[in-house]
């Protein structure tokens, strides 16, 4: 943990470096300090690249899942979704102003090494942290052209991670073989937790796959179907890690009685699981009121 947290903050502090550097030279430029003022495409470009830093996404991404497998589940889940507010307003707020190849560019290449990073992985919290990366290259895509699809795409990202880490923080579940056993603990958690992570995948009808079909029809709408081909394929990638934790989880074992012993993982904690509850609903049967 001394190690994760060594990497989170100097990765951040380098982060606020670039921010306050790209800042100095837009007012060295445009004589103001208002980041919604960019003509110039050094600072836009500096903003862009220290902004994506600390959000996580390629090819700045390196810090993100040693500090997550150096974490508890409960402090991954704080720097997968409230962690990325904060940069994600300053970027919707100079979203204008921004590259939109260079955006493009980062967008398509977090996708790909977001789906290539977590088919190996077998710790729970590295795979949800190439997760983000993948949701981060999705977010980047429309960034530019429409903004609003972008802000769609990461709350709904942060609504379906909210209670897939609490799921696994209830059941002390952190590694591929501990999912084998889920089932043994609660029944109810496995099939949730495998509807969740569907619909991270971005599977209909679930809500995950909302998101995903407005950006590609908003890359299709600018004449970009060659990228957006390329996103959908890169999205195949991680359905495979994906497919690969949902069998794991509900379809390698029958849930019968265990002829070995099996602890019992579950801690009930009322406070988490009314968290869990509203969140889980709304992450796997939201879809139909979300998109007309």
């Amino acid at each position: 943990s001394i190690e994760a947290a060594t990497k989170y903050f100097l990765t951040q502090s380098t982060a606020s470096c670039l921010i306050l550097f790209a800042s100095t030279i837009n007012a060295w430029q445009t004589g103001t300090w208002t980041i919604t003022q960019m003509p110039d495409k050094l600072p836009s470009t500096l903003m862009l690249i220290a902004l994506t830093m600390k959000m996580g996404a390629a090819p700045m991404h390196l810090w993100l899942p040693e500090v997550m497998q150096g974490t508890t589940l409960l402090t991954s889940l704080l720097i997968s979704t409230w962690q990325k507010i904060a940069p994600m307003v300053l970027i919707f707020t100079t979203s204008n102003h921004l590259p939109s190849n260079i955006t493009l560019m980062m967008g398509l290449l977090s996708t790909y090494l977001g789906g290539w990073g977590g088919m190996n992985q077998t710790h729970l919290r590295k795979m949800m942290a190439f997760s983000s990366i993948a949701n981060m290259g999705w977010t980047l895509m429309t960034l530019t052209s429409e903004p609003k699809v972008s802000m769609i795409n990461i709350m709904t990202y942060m609504l379906l991670t909210t209670p897939t880490f609490i799921l696994l923080a209830q059941t002390s579940t952190k590694t591929l073989q501990d999912m084998t056993t889920m089932w043994t603990t609660s029944p109810t958690s496995s099939i949730t937790l495998t509807f969740l992570l569907l619909s991270m995948a971005g599977l209909p009808p679930l809500t995950g796959f909302m998101p995903k079909l407005l950006i590609l029809n908003e890359l299709i709408s600018q004449n970009m179907t060659a990228i957006s081909i390329a996103t959908t394929m890169a999205s195949l990638l991680s359905l495979i890690f994906y497919l690969r934790i949902s069998y794991l989880t509900s379809l390698l074992n029958t849930p019968s009685s265990s002829t070995s012993t099996t602890k019992w993982r579950q801690n009930m904690n009322n406070l988490k699981m009314t968290q869990m509850a509203p969140t889980a609903v709304m992450s796997t049967t939201a879809l139909p009121t979300l998109y007309p």
